[in-house]
């Protein structure tokens, strides 16, 4: 995999955004694809960090989140971290397009949800950003699955710092009472979808304001997962 980065300006991008193949149509080819880093197949069902076997994390067992199980697609590494910074803050739809697409994928066997909620954004930072990166990779997901894709169920009503700018110990609280849910979801299952699970509190509080709202079942989607402090 050439590890420089292709990413053009186009929204459908020909050829494969990693090395310039042919792609078919995809945003990256079969071999950037199998290239890419994966997650250990030992990991915790709920929170999919690593763990012995297919068993539930100290964390898990000791204070369940407000989310039943995650999938994440990928490992948050190289080039998957510089295919989500282009995404989110360069605005290159051809990489938010990429992520959609492994996600997709990784979601394929599961079954679908009624809802899909894409991680919402503040409205001071959806006006800064101009686009809401998690709702561009919940459409192809939405149209995978026949999912409803719900865009007001869940709001961000605090305008806190960024997660990635605050010490792991800290984070917990910087999100704390962040959301709130909008819509009547009672008995619904929902899909929670997100481009990075790092600590997994931005998700688990939104997971908790969805379940106030009725929300039968909430499943963590995300591109990627670390697997250490980031």
């Amino acid at each position: 995999m050439n590890r420089r980065l292709r990413f053009g300006l186009a929204a459908i991008p020909r050829d494969c955004l990693l090395c310039g193949a042919g792609s078919g149509g995809n945003a990256l080819c079969r071999a950037c694809r199998n290239a890419l880093p994966r997650l250990p197949a030992a990991r915790c069902p709920i929170c999919a960090v690593p763990t012995t076997g297919s068993a539930i994390c100290g964390a898990c067992l000791a204070d369940p989140p407000f989310f039943q199980r995650t999938l994440a697609a990928v490992a948050y590494r190289f080039p998957v971290d510089a295919l989500i910074q282009a995404s989110k803050y360069a605005g290159d739809l051809g990489a938010g397009r990429a992520l959609g697409e492994l996600l997709a994928d990784a979601i394929a066997a599961d079954p679908a949800p009624d809802i899909i909620v894409p991680m919402p954004l503040h409205p001071a930072r959806l006006k800064q950003r101009g686009f809401n990166q998690a709702l561009e990779i919940a459409r192809p997901l939405a149209w995978r699955t026949g999912a409803s894709l719900v865009t007001d169920a869940c709001a961000r009503v605090k305008d806190t710092p960024p997660q990635a700018s605050l010490p792991w110990k800290e984070r917990e609280k910087n999100i704390r009472s962040a959301f709130a849910c909008r819509k009547d979801l009672s008995g619904k299952r929902i899909a929670l979808v997100d481009d990075v699970m790092t600590t997994g509190h931005t998700l688990n509080e939104a997971a908790k304001a969805l379940k106030k709202g009725g929300a039968a079942q909430v499943h963590a989607w995300a591109v990627a997962r670390t697997l250490g402090e980031n």
